[in-house]
């Protein structure tokens, strides 16, 4: 059962939408929140109309979807399931294409300007595909466990990994690039009275920075080196 709860009235019975027989296990607002996209264990996702209450299309798949993302920015909608990325139109959930992975897939991003998209599964690496091509670029571990969730940042600076190794991952989408926390530092400029401290100078050193990771119960922080070219902050 899909159920709708006014905010502004916490008291009031919520609204309810039937259809899905198995537990539904995703729902997003899309089309200026007119509509209601669902995805349940009973293989389908499914479009509903606000105003009527009603079912406009429903979408069966061979396995349960494992993740959705609404991009309003052209009414995409990203699902996965199985191995597969597959790219929708949100409004008519008319296939656009798909992409199919090494390993089960348990989540996918579209980057906003629609030039990439990342995803993580299974095999506790995050792979990152060209949107037109379909083309791997590259693919990369980092966490010790399935990754779960992954999403752009609105700017697209920026993409987060979430795993069931208990942290949260952020990486940069063009590495090097001097952005918020991050600073990129010349190899010319990391030798200085002060450096010793946070790096070496030898040639294989300069491409690495300093991260933190953060225990979530907040009981420690400690300095990690990491590679620049792939994890820049890790939360744990």
């Amino acid at each position: 059962m899909l159920r709708i709860y006014d905010l502004s009235k916490p008291e009031a019975e919520p609204q309810e939408l039937a259809g899905h027989t198995s537990a539904i296990k995703k729902a997003l607002w899309c089309n200026n929140d007119k509509q209601i996209l669902s995805a349940a264990d009973d293989k389908t996702v499914r479009l509903w109309d606000r105003s009527s209450m009603e079912v406009v299309k429903s979408l069966p798949f061979d396995v349960s979807v494992s993740s959705m993302e609404y991009i309003p920015d052209g009414d995409v909608l990203v699902i996965t399931y199985g191995k597969t990325i597959a790219f929708y139109n949100a409004l008519s959930l008319d296939l656009i294409k798909t992409v199919d992975a090494p390993a089960s897939i348990h989540s996918a991003s579209l980057h906003p300007e629609k030039e990439f998209f990342v995803a993580g599964g299974d095999d506790f690496k995050l792979y990152k595909y060209d949107y037109s091509t379909k083309e791997e670029l590259e693919s990369y571990k980092g966490h010790f466990g399935p990754v779960h969730c992954v999403r752009f940042s609105p700017d697209g600076e920026l993409y987060a990994s979430g795993s069931e190794d208990g942290t949260l991952r952020l990486w940069q989408t063009a590495v090097g690039k001097t952005y918020g926390l991050w600073k990129c530092v010349l190899p010319e400029e990391l030798v200085s009275e002060n450096s010793d401290t946070l790096y070496c100078t030898a040639p294989e050193c300069l491409l690495d920075h300093v991260a933190n990771e953060v225990d979530l119960e907040g009981r420690e922080r400690r300095p990690a080196r990491l590679p620049s070219d792939s994890l820049h902050d890790s939360v744990r």
